[in-house]
């Protein structure tokens, strides 16, 4: 379940291990206002950022952004990029959905409204992914790609990753044309005429496909769509839909 502004960690599964003290990993809801720079009214945008990350005790400044083109570039992020995206899209990283680090209080952020944001977490070696995934993204397997890519860093096993999917469209609310047929072996629900894709569930499947156990997945199981007073939504809204945020970081604490 979501609450007021952010993921309220006592209400997920005390084995998820997104809510140890080392770790941060949170969503905004519509209460919290836009985060976009770039969609939706932006007049407030940097203000609700800076309000939103303030509970976190991070510096909104330092946030590291992606400019999001729904491909399947991933990014290792240093301190070197800190800041960037932060007060300005023109300084996001180009061509980006998806960001690992290994760095301690770098806030890493992407930007949803239907899309779904997947965490990614190595809790031994204590390096973190963080994806937006749209069915673009998820045709091309670009979680499965940030998985890989912390695979090679930074020598992750399987067996040590843990992923937490936040609210997206899902099954219940997002129909699309026939042609999606032959874009997904899987995740296509058919109900009477019409097809609906299930977003979430293609990406459980890439997930156990890169080795992850079922068992270490944790899903927030909520629809953007349908819970429209908690949620922004691109498909409800239209194109001036404003974004929520997903927010992930490493902060050298420890349980």
């Amino acid at each position: 379940m979501l609450t007021g502004s952010h993921l309220n960690k006592e209400q997920i599964s005390h084995d998820d291990i997104f809510s140890r003290s080392g770790l941060i990993s949170s969503i905004s809801t519509r209460d919290s206002g836009n985060m976009s720079l770039v969609y939706g009214d932006t007049g407030g945008a940097l203000s609700n950022r800076k309000s939103f990350l303030e509970e976190f005790d991070i510096d909104y400044r330092r946030l590291v952004a992606a400019r999001q083109i729904h491909g399947l570039g991933v990014k290792y992020v240093t301190d070197a990029d800190a800041g960037k995206g932060a007060v300005t899209s023109d300084t996001s990283l180009p061509d980006t959905d998806a960001l690992i680090t290994d760095k301690k209080n770098l806030p890493l952020a992407i930007f949803t409204a239907d899309c779904l944001s997947v965490f990614i977490y190595d809790h031994q070696i204590h390096v973190i992914g963080l994806v937006h995934a749209g069915w673009k993204g998820t045709k091309v397997n670009i979680t499965g790609k940030a998985i890989n890519l912390m695979k090679e860093r930074f020598d992750c096993r399987p067996e040590n990753l843990y992923v937490k999917f936040g609210p997206a469209i899902r099954e219940c609310c997002y129909e699309v044309g026939q042609e999606f047929e032959g874009l997904f072996s899987y995740g296509l629900i058919k109900r009477d005429k019409s097809y609906f894709l299930d977003l979430a569930g293609i990406n459980k499947g890439q997930v156990v496909e890169s080795g992850i156990k079922e068992e270490r997945i944790f899903d927030a199981k909520e629809c953007t769509s349908c819970r429209k007073d908690e949620f922004f939504s691109f498909r409800r809204e239209g194109s001036g839909s404003a974004r929520m945020i997903s927010v992930m970081m490493l902060t050298g604490k420890s349980d």
